[in-house]
């Protein structure tokens, strides 16, 4: 097996639901993509750290990463900047999404690999 075949196997082992994914629906560039596998990793807001001259006192800025095959997206991942959205539970009957910003993006040998932030009160 080479090493291109080996990448490929971790990458279906991450993003396979019944090891680390769970299934989503996310949207971004007007685009709906409903229940592919995503994996999802947020950072507790106690982990992050603070600079000294953050003087935003009742914001807290929530980061998190989020691994998808393109594959899943006809090819299509958002760029640096976009808003990326995705569903978190449901709330009145309807599916409830979070909104982020798209701070890095990368296409890592067919998974999209994004770092993202999220201002909440």
């Amino acid at each position: 097996m080479g090493f291109k075949e080996m990448v490929k196997a971790d990458i279906e082992v991450f993003l396979n639901p019944e090891e680390f994914a769970e299934k989503h629906t996310i949207k971004f560039d007007g685009m709906t993509f409903e229940d592919i596998d995503v994996t999802l990793i947020k950072v507790k807001q106690s982990d992050r750290i603070i600079p000294k001259d953050d003087h935003m006192q009742g914001v807290h800025l929530v980061t998190a990463k989020a691994y998808f095959s393109v594959e899943d997206t006809d090819g299509k991942y958002p760029e640096h900047g976009a808003h990326f959205e995705i569903d978190d539970g449901e709330a009145l009957g309807k599916p409830f999404f979070e909104r982020y910003r798209v701070v890095t993006v990368e296409n890592a040998m067919g998974m999209a690999c994004l770092e993202l932030e999220l201002y909440d009160e």
